[in-house]
């Protein structure tokens, strides 16, 4: 019996697969078509992204840039002098010239003018007797005053250096001597109306010899500085030489 239903199964059993593929397939068909159909019929149902991206108009081209104004023309004026213009010939001659007569100058006043006690015209004429006597006047004298200068006076070392009459010889410094230092102390110095050192300032120089320059040059002496016939005072520089053969 077992091996009857082996052997004859294919023939005698029976499915329903066929039909069960058949309402599949036109399910499928049917769901497809409603999906392909339904957004056709309908098209608001679609996004609205969607239809603004699809329905938007692209922007409009940009204007062109206006143009350029035009170029001015400038016209040139040729300038005519009013002395050209008054030296042009005349186009006719007139038919008739004006005869232009000037009225005569009023004879001179007497006794007006006059120089050195002479009128002119009646004699005694006021004008003329002071003009005469103004010009027999002597002309005055005009003295111009000195001119004071403002401060000392500004003069070369070499000029002063000319009106020494008292000179203390500067003392050589043994550490200088020593260390062999030698050199120029250049001192700027205020000479008094009298000739005496005023004020001695080093400018330049060694330092080992400076007080050395100080201490002499102020005991020196000068002849007064004249100017404009007055004594004044004298800003000027005085240099001290060291040296090893002498001071």
């Amino acid at each position: 019996m077992f091996e009857d239903s082996l052997v004859d199964s294919g023939n005698r059993l029976k499915t329903n697969s066929g039909k069960w593929m058949t309402v599949t397939f036109t399910l499928n068909a049917a769901l497809i078509a409603i999906a392909v159909i339904i957004p056709l019929m309908y098209p608001e149902a679609l996004p609205s992204l969607t239809n603004s991206a699809m329905l938007t108009a692209p922007p409009p081209p940009p204007p062109p840039p206006p143009p350029p104004p035009p170029a001015q023309i400038v016209h040139q004026i040729p300038h005519v002098s009013e002395l050209d213009q008054g030296l042009h010939a005349p186009t006719k001659i007139p038919k008739k010239i004006a005869d232009i007569k000037e009225d005569a100058a009023p004879p001179p006043s007497a006794g007006v003018i006059g120089m050195g006690g002479m009128t002119g015209g009646a004699a005694g004429g006021v004008l003329g007797g002071v003009m005469g006597s103004l010009g027999n006047a002597p002309a005055p004298k005009v003295t111009a005053a000195p001119v004071k200068p403002v401060g000392p006076a500004r003069i070369s070392g070499g000029v002063m250096a000319g009106t020494i009459i008292e000179k203390t010889q500067p003392l050589y410094p043994p550490i200088a001597r020593a260390a062999h230092v030698s050199g120029a102390v250049v001192l700027h110095a205020i000479i008094g109306k009298n000739g005496t050192i005023q004020n001695l300032q080093v400018i330049s120089g060694p330092e080992m010899l400076r007080a050395s320059a100080l201490d002499a040059v102020a005991h020196w002496r000068y002849k007064p500085y004249l100017l404009n016939g007055e004594p004044t005072e004298v800003d000027t520089t005085i240099t001290v030489n060291f040296n090893f053969g002498g001071g």
